[in-house]
């Protein structure tokens, strides 16, 4: 809203729940023009009544008081991605690194294994839950969701689990593959 003739249009959204970690509040707050807050205040008036008290003594309260508790929470996280990311490279998983949430969404292509059927050996083999891909669509197939938001502690033994059942899939994956230099058998061949 700093540009010039911005300020009349913009309008800022924001939401506790990820901005404060006040996740189940459902409580947030848009701030712009006037006409436009009043234009929105009528169709909200129609779309619920208000906020529960306690949960806007809440808000009050993290927007006079929480900036600190929101520094260290932040820095937490950063930690966690660091972490995260410096995991998956040792286990050879490219990833981008995550700029938002805590989830990171690692390539599992080299193992040989689909999305689903790599989280259900992992949940099976390991006790590690990770979300395939596929459940945001068809193009996340070799690739997991995980998430970062556990403590250092979960996340070193999570970690370790996973490495350890990368180099039993990928052994597996050499043991099966086809010798090199060998010539492939033809369909007709076959």
């Amino acid at each position: 809203a700093r540009l010039p003739g911005m300020r009349e249009r913009t309008v800022v959204l924001q939401g506790f729940s990820k901005a404060f970690a006040m996740t189940g509040w459902r409580l947030g707050y848009a701030a712009g023009n006037e006409a436009f807050i009043g234009a929105m205040n009528k169709i909200h008036q129609y779309t619920m009544l208000c906020a529960p008290i306690t949960a806007q003594m809440a808000a009050i309260e993290a927007l006079r008081n929480g900036l600190k508790d929101m520094r260290q929470m932040v820095a937490q996280y950063s930690y966690r991605r660091r972490l995260v990311m410096n995991a998956f490279k040792e286990m050879d998983l490219p990833c981008f690194e995550p700029g938002g949430a805590f989830y990171a969404f690692p390539s599992i292509q080299d193992t040989g294994l689909g999305s689903d059927d790599f989280c259900e050996r992992l949940l099976l083999e390991e006790r590690v839950a990770v979300v395939p891909g596929t459940a945001f669509g068809p193009s996340g197939e070799g690739f997991v969701r995980c998430s970062y938001a556990a403590s250092v502690a979960n996340l070193t033994e999570a970690f370790k689990r996973m490495a350890n059942f990368l180099r039993r899939v990928r052994v597996k994956k050499k043991v099966m593959a086809p010798a090199s230099g060998l010539p492939q058998a033809t369909p007709r061949e076959q």
